[in-house]
């Protein structure tokens, strides 16, 4: 007879126990993006909502940004960093392809024990390692799970491209998930449509760069706007209903909407076909900080909280949605 494998006893939930931001110093106004796509202020406030976004110093990476936002989420949680069980980097635009950006983190902050991974899904890799993370500690596969959304996005935008030169932005955000005595994360509805892969793309391979020493223009990033915006506002009302669903809760139970800051009139969109009511929270950290892909949803988490609007223990309902075209939202309880 074949012995039977053990499991680790299924703890009842997990919760985020902290959070950190980090922010570069550098601000980027409308003024000075608009003239190389022959564009302006006003013009930007009306279709995006942004009036101004932080870049990272040309020698300030991807894992210093992660380091300075999950430092002060394990300072926020009080948690030892050797305590920390997994790492989990959500990232699209870190420049050295390996080893992970998760690895180098977990070495600089002294989470000596921890297992290591980045994430590539994006706008959508938050929240999607929110989903791991939720699946790992409740399975006890780890105790305590540091999530971070971390993006250099300046890195790969062409400041001549009118689609995409004025929406993005850089910085880092980062969560603790650690045990729970009741459920803290609710189910995660995550899924992708890739028939639309091209709707949000690389301009070219990396392998195309080196291959033809000509052309000097390496990858940069391009989307089509009006299909991302339709796509958006069509489908992801959609999944944000099912997320509050699975929760068993409805929109008059939460205390905040911490959508992907992908633009302001897609907040606006959903918003509206929610039927939030007026006590409900929204984030609209894209004012000032700008599409910043991953690390997008714990920003503006972090800004909700340092805000003083929502209580610890409130319900929020977040969504991330982008590139692939890739897609996950979960209720949460907020620290």
């Amino acid at each position: 007879m074949t012995a039977a494998l053990r499991l680790p006893e299924p703890r009842p939930g997990s919760r985020i126990l902290a959070t950190g931001a980090y922010r570069p110093a550098r601000v980027l106004t409308n003024d000075e993006v608009a003239g190389p796509i022959d564009s302006s202020d006003e013009w930007i406030r009306e279709r995006s909502g942004i009036v101004e976004r932080r870049w990272a110093a040309t020698d300030e990476t991807v894992a210093d940004m992660a380091i300075a936002a999950a430092s002060k989420a394990i300072a926020s949680s009080g948690i030892a960093p050797e305590a920390i069980s997994m790492v989990l980097v959500a990232t699209i635009t870190d420049s050295l392809q390996l080893p992970s950006v998760a690895a180098l983190v977990a070495d600089r902050l002294g989470a000596k024990n921890a297992a290591c991974t980045d994430l590539a899904a994006a706008c959508a890799g938050f929240c999607y390692g929110l989903g791991l993370a939720d699946s790992l500690v409740r399975t006890a596969s780890a105790e305590y799970v540091l999530v971070i959304g971390v993006e250099k996005l300046s890195d790969f935008v062409s400041p001549t491209d009118r689609g995409t030169a004025f929406i993005f932005g850089d910085g880092a955000g980062a969560v603790i998930v650690g045990p729970s005595d009741h459920p803290g994360i609710g189910p995660t509805i995550w899924g992708a449509d890739g028939s639309q892969h091209d709707a949000i793309k690389a301009t070219r391979t990396w392998i195309d760069f080196r291959d033809n020493p000509a052309d000097t223009a390496p990858p940069t990033i391009t989307m089509q706007g009006q299909a991302v915006f339709r796509w958006a506002i069509g489908e992801m009302t959609k999944v944000c209903h099912q997320a509050l669903e699975a929760a068993g809760i409805t929109v008059d139970d939460l205390a905040a909407f911490i959508p992907h800051q992908a633009n302001m009139r897609i907040t606006d969109a959903m918003v509206r076909a929610l039927k939030l009511p007026e006590h409900v929270v929204v984030a609209r950290d894209i004012e000032y900080t700008g599409n910043t892909s991953a690390a997008s949803v714990p920003l503006a988490m972090d800004a909700v909280l340092a805000s003083g609007k929502v209580a610890s223990g409130g319900l929020a309902l977040l969504i991330g949605f982008g590139a692939g075209l890739v897609y996950a939202a979960q209720v949460v309880e907020l620290p």
